[in-house]
Formats: C-alpha cells, sequence, structure tokens
C-alpha cells in the first residue's frame, strides 16, 4: 500500500472507525485540566500587574499618577511582597476558573454541535463563551475577588493593624459581618464582563487559529507554544475594550464593606451612573491599561500551556495509530 493510500486509510480509521459512529473530540475533563495547569502559571506570573490594576480602580482621589507610579509607591512603602498581596486566592481562582471555564464551554459547545458532521458554528461558539462565563463568574469569581479585593485594598505591612489576616480569615470576617452573599457583591457587573469576555474570547481564539495556523478543532494539528501565544494574547485584546465599565463597577461593589454603613453604590446600575456623574466617563475605564498588561499575556500563557496539554491527548489518544506488534 502507497504512503498516500496510507494515510487515507489512517484518516478514515480515526474519523469514523465505524461507519456512522461520531468524531471524537478531546474530553472536557481534559479541557477543564488544560486550563487548571495554564491558570497556575499564568497567576504566578501575573500577580504584580493585578494588583496594580486593583489600586487603580480603587483610586477615587489620584493618589498614583499611572501604571508605573502606582508600582513604585507600593515598592517603596510596602516592599516587593506587597505587588504579590491576594496571590493565595488569587492563583486559586485562576485554576478553579480556568477548569470550570474550559469544561463548562466543552459541554455547551456539545450541545450546538451539529449531529452529522460535528462541526460547530460561530453563533453557537459564541452563546457556549458567555453561558460558560456566566457560570464561572457566578460559582467561582465572584467570591474568590470578593477576598482578593479586600486583601489587596489593604495599605501597610503591620499583620497587626490588617483588619483582614489572610485569605481564609477574610472570607470568614465577610460572612460574619455582612452575610453568606456578602461574598457575592457585585455578582451583577462580575456576570456580565465575564460572560462577555469568554463569548469574544472562545470565538476569537478559534478564528485566529483558523486564520494565522490553519488549525480547526479536532484535526490532530498541535499548535507551537508561541502559535497558541499569539492567537491567545490577539483573542484576550477585545474583552477588556468592551467590558471595562462592568469591571471598574464590579471592583468599586465588591471593595465596600456592608458591615453598619451606608453603601455608597447601591447596585450596578447605580454605580455606572454615580461614577460617571462624579469622575466623569473616562473613569468607568479605570485600570483598561493594567487590564490590557494582563489578560492578553495570561491568556497568551494559559493558551500556550492548555493547547500542548489537549494536543497531547489528541494526538495520542485521538489520532495516535496504535503500536504494531
Amino acid at each position: 500500500m502507497g504512503a498516500a493510500a496510507a494515510a487515507a486509510a489512517a484518516d478514515d480509521e480515526n474519523e469514523s472507525p465505524i461507519k456512522g459512529e461520531k468524531k471524537k473530540t478531546v474530553p472536557a475533563y481534559v479541557k477543564a485540566l488544560s486550563g487548571s495547569v495554564g491558570g497556575i502559571v499564568e497567576a504566578s506570573c501575573l500577580q504584580p500587574i493585578d494588583v496594580i490594576k486593583t489600586r487603580l480602580q480603587l483610586d477615587r482621589v489620584g493618589a498614583y499618577k499611572g501604571i508605573i507610579h502606582c508600582g513604585n509607591t507600593t515598592l517603596k512603602t510596602e516592599g516587593l511582597r506587597a505587588l504579590w498581596k491576594g496571590l493565595t486566592p488569587f492563583a486559586t481562582h485562576l485554576t478553579l476558573k480556568y477548569a470550570l471555564r474550559m469544561g463548562s464551554n466543552a459541554v455547551f459547545q456539545s450541545a450546538f454541535k451539529d449531529s452529522n458532521t460535528g462541526k460547530i458554528s460561530d453563533a453557537g461558539r459564541f452563546v457556549s463563551g458567555f453561558g460558560a462565563g456566566v457560570i464561572e463568574a457566578l460559582v467561582i469569581v465572584t467570591p474568590f475577588e470578593v477576598v482578593k479585593i479586600r486583601l489587596q485594598q489593604q495599605k501597610g505591612l503591620s499583620h497587626e493593624l490588617l483588619k483582614y489576616k489572610g485569605p481564609i480569615h477574610c472570607a470568614q470576617l465577610i460572612i460574619r459581618e455582612e452575610g453568606l452573599l456578602g461574598l457575592w457583591a457585585g455578582a451583577a457587573p462580575t456576570v456580565m464582563r465575564n460572560g462577555t469576555n469568554q463569548a469574544v474570547m472562545f470565538t476569537a481564539k478559534n478564528t485566529f487559529d483558523t486564520l494565522l495556523w490553519r488549525k480547526n478543532e479536532g484535526d490532530g494539528k498541535v499548535l507551537l507554544p508561541w502559535q497558541s501565544m499569539i492567537s491567545g494574547f490577539l483573542a484576550g485584546t477585545a474583552g477588556p475594550v468592551c467590558t471595562g465599565p462592568f469591571d471598574v463597577v464590579k471592583t468599586r461593589l465588591m471593595a465596600q464593606s456592608r458591615s453598619g454603613i451606608e453603601l455608597k453604590y447601591k447596585g450596578m446600575v447605580h454605580a455606572i451612573s454615580t461614577i460617571y456623574s462624579e469622575e466623569g466617563l473616562r473613569a468607568l475605564w479605570k485600570g483598561l491599561l493594567p487590564r490590557l498588561m494582563r489578560i492578553p499575556p495570561g491568556q497568551a500563557i494559559m493558551w500556550g500551556v492548555a493547547d500542548q496539554v489537549m494536543g497531547f491527548y489528541e494526538k495520542n489518544y485521538i489520532h495516535g495509530l496504535p503500536l504494531k506488534a
């Protein structure tokens, strides 16, 4: 048998070992695992940018003149470790978030795939991404970010003077003073932010993979890490621009304590209107530059890792030929 015929036979075998059987795809649990590994690497690299973003978004009096000034001020007054404040909840949050995001997106996509061809439309991919974003926002993102933001907004190094001593103590204190729902402060803008972000990101990632590298999901081709990183970086740029106001409002709502004081912001719509009237339109995009410094590189790192994990599975367990005896 010639090489071309052998390749064709192998393709036929991989595509449909039994006539009428659906084409195999990477399981949801493998995609969830790939997201978890990528999340750990991303959190370790990009935590300082997230701290600076949070400080800028909470700055109402112009104490920080920009990203560099905020970073330098934090270093001088609080030391290098301050740039990794909230790392534990941030890393845990990213690991769980990406596992849930990638896994739930895979489940949603399976529901939208054509039963005959196994392909999914761009509309189906968009809706699947939005659904995954909503689930991660409610289950993982909101409570973890409430804790992270409360920790990040604390200034100073003296452990005894800090209200929140750590992630667990912070969560316990919020529940004690504000009730369980205190951990879900800012849930509405978080849902809108994450839903829109993931809808755009999953659709864009697939589009860039196809346009730049001629990679289609399930074709057995494994991108090189730098190729995945470029696609992930480009896919991660659109979301922050579109969802800037939701992110600012989310941060403000999560930062305010509900323990016995009148709340400045009553909800998402009230917060948007209040910020606009008091600080102007540009305030709704505060922290956009550090978000763009964090999210696209973060997506580049995550996809650079995740695509390798999924590619390994796809190559060895879906498209890999059985070893000859």
